[in-house]
């Protein structure tokens, strides 16, 4: 029980009710809208991808939207409140994450025609699953699996801002919970990809506006911009280069800039929600410019975020909240300071809650949206390839809605997980990682074959789970994860006597040899051992079996592609001589594309080196029907060698 007498702090009145749910009209308001003008579409590729007519400027609003959610709103500025600004070096990482994604994996996934980023694994790996013990139930199993863990994610995006804000504003938890659920299930269900994107976008400017608002008025009564610098220069929450290399300690430069840059990267890279969006804008450049232009969102909201938290501090230096009880848990630092600071000003509060909530609802809605698509590109369509477009639309609909039930039914298995920043990541990681080095292998390194592939995969994911999970059951001494110093010093004391007493420390027989190692590693570093453990383990074993044997020449391609009168010389790695023959005619709408190639190579079934120069059609095998490409493109390695 706590010995200080909190300040009174009001709860939500009306106006902040009726701001906060003009924000859940204005996004049900989108969905319909779009519901009305798409009506006469009614194609699954206009539903899960806009028709792939999308701009850069909405995806752009749209990819920060999602992936900067009510974690970022309320964990971020405690995380700074807690353990300094160093929170502000993630802007090298999302720097590097951009630029790998838009220049290698972003080529990858446009130029090869697919609509679901597991479809590529699909095309390269089913030609040779018969002659192997992996089957196709078994391939869905295995990437179906990761999903679940998405689902686990979002329900921590919709449960934790509800309790933090329920806790601080009174503000009913699971009335929140299942409202954010059926608006985003309702909008993505009516209106789509379309809908998602430019809801996203006007969740973007209320996410911005609700942080300057915060960061005006706290810092007015701060004492000004000067005093607030001041303040946190004194508390140690500048000292944001710490280069110690020690992989145990939570934050440093090397965990946030390496282990932040691998975890991005598994969210960015090749992370379904980002490639989906990308994918429907209407060109490769459109879609690279979104890539950087969201970068400058994630900025910044970034530097939103962190000065929010040394706002926070310098408001709160001389009697902490969480120290005094005010509250029970450090997430909710940030309503609480928001409650305070405003009490006296009806509606600002409700703006500060519909900022938090437009972070969740755009996660939720980017999840609910690929779910949807994953599943109906990789197991509907697999199992009914000749669904009618209408059928396949409705179909795509009816799994929004599951998925919709499904995410914010997780929300409660979010409530036995700790604090949302590290929750978030550690998940992120734990799963973006080991996928990141299965597409790392198939994109670098194109002489793995499908052995190391999948037991590379298999690999990073079992060192990663390990990892993640031991740290949750052993969570790391409490000298590696100390937050800095908190003072109550100006708290008012409570007239009651009380004993301190001191809790004796567990002793170390009581935790496994691995407990201060391995289950001790940053949580950002998750990623990088999913992603590093598949992409080596993958190297190895396709040496082990055969590869790495056999002396052959890189095979070099100059291919002259002809479509409507133009011809171009396409980069030796834009053939696709690893899964089709040499010479390949594409039929796209109501023209035909020759592809010209001559090739040269060493190949073990070709003997010795041979060339070619041919033009004639060749056929696509059957199951691929619809995934042929849509023009000459990149694809993954051919892991049937």
């Amino acid at each position: 029980m706590s010995n200080f007498i909190a300040p009174e702090i009001k709860k939500f009145v009306a106006w902040d009710y009726v701001v906060f749910a003009l924000l859940f009209l204005v996004c049900a308001s989108i969905g319909v809208f779009f519901a009305i003008k798409e009506r006469k579409k009614k194609t699954s590729k206009e539903f899960l991808v806009g028709g792939k007519q999308m701009s850069y400027g909405p995806i752009a609003f749209s990819l920060t939207s999602s992936f900067m959610s009510a974690v970022t709103v309320l964990g971020t500025p405690s995380e700074v409140y807690r353990y300094g600004a160093s929170f502000v070096l993630f802007f090298l990482s999302y720097t590097i994450v951009i630029i790998f994604t838009a220049e290698l994996f972003l080529p990858v996934f446009y130029r090869s025609g697919i609509t679901s980023t597991y479809e590529i694994w699909y095309s390269a790996l089913s030609p040779f699953l018969n002659k192997s013990i992996i089957t196709d139930d078994s391939h869905t199993l295995l990437f179906h699996e990761l999903f679940l863990l998405q689902i686990l994610y979002t329900g921590i995006v919709v449960y934790a801002p509800s309790l933090a804000l329920n806790q601080v504003t009174g503000f009913d938890l699971w009335g929140s919970v299942v409202a954010t659920g059926i608006v985003c299930t309702f909008y993505c269900t009516l209106g789509g990809l379309k809908a998602v994107v430019w809801t996203d976008a006007f969740q973007m400017v209320v996410m911005v506006l609700g942080f300057v608002t915060v960061l005006i008025r706290g810092t007015i009564l701060s004492g000004g911009s000067t005093k607030v610098w001041e303040d946190a220069y004194e508390g140690s929450r500048l000292s944001i280069f710490d280069f110690d290399v020690d992989p145990l300690r939570r934050h440093t430069f090397w965990t946030i800039v390496v282990g932040g840059a691998f975890t991005w990267l598994g969210l960015y890279g090749v992370n379904q929600s980002t490639i989906q969006r990308c994918i429907s804008c209407k060109s490769e450049k459109h879609a690279k410019v979104a890539l950087y232009l969201n970068l400058l969102g994630l900025w910044i909201v970034l530097v939103c975020a962190v000065f929010c938290g040394l706002v926070m501090y310098s408001h709160y230096k001389n009697c902490d909240p969480w120290t005094a009880g005010f509250i029970s848990a450090p997430d909710q630092l940030m309503p609480y300071f928001v409650m305070d600071i405003f009490s006296s000003m009806p509606g600002v509060p409700g703006l500060f809650v519909a900022c938090a909530f437009s972070g969740t609802l755009s996660t939720v809605a980017a999840s609910i949206n690929a779910l949807a698509t994953v599943t109906f590109e990789d197991l509907v369509k697999q199992c009914f390839p000749n669904l009618s477009e209408k059928r396949s639309t409705w179909i795509s609909k009816g799994l929004c809605i599951l998925y919709g039930a499904l995410c914010t039914s997780m929300a409660a298995a979010a409530s036995l997980l700790g604090g949302i920043v590290q929750a978030a990541l550690s998940i992120h990681g734990m799963c973006g990682g080991p996928m990141l080095g299965l597409f790392t292998l198939g994109i670098v390194f194109p002489c793995v074959n499908w052995k190391g592939a999948i037991g590379g995969l298999l690999t990073g994911i079992t060192l990663a789970f390990w990892a993640g999970i031991g740290s949750f059951i052993y969570p790391a001494p409490p000298t590696k994860t100390l937050p800095l110093e908190l003072s109550t010093l100006n708290c008012t004391l409570a007239n009651t006597t009380s004993l301190l007493t001191t809790v004796a420390p567990t002793a170390a027989a009581d935790r496994p040899l691995l407990a201060d190692t391995w289950y001790s590693l940053s949580y950002l570093y998750f990623s990088a051992i999913g992603c590093l453990g598949c992409a080596i383990t993958g190297l190895l074993i396709s040496f082990v079996t055969g590869w790495c044997f056999i002396k052959t020449k890189p095979c070099y391609t100059r291919t002259q592609l002809s479509e409507q009168g133009q011809s171009r010389t396409l980069h030796p790695r834009e053939g696709f001589t690893q899964l089709l023959p040499p010479s390949t005619k594409y039929r796209k709408k109501n023209f035909t594309t020759h592809m010209s190639t001559e090739l040269s190579c060493c190949h073990p079934s070709l003997q010795s080196q041979q060339s070619f120069s041919m033009l004639q059609p060749c056929s696509w095998p059957a199951h691929h029907a619809e995934r042929q490409p849509q023009a000459p493109g990149l694809l993954p390695a051919p892991w049937g060698r």
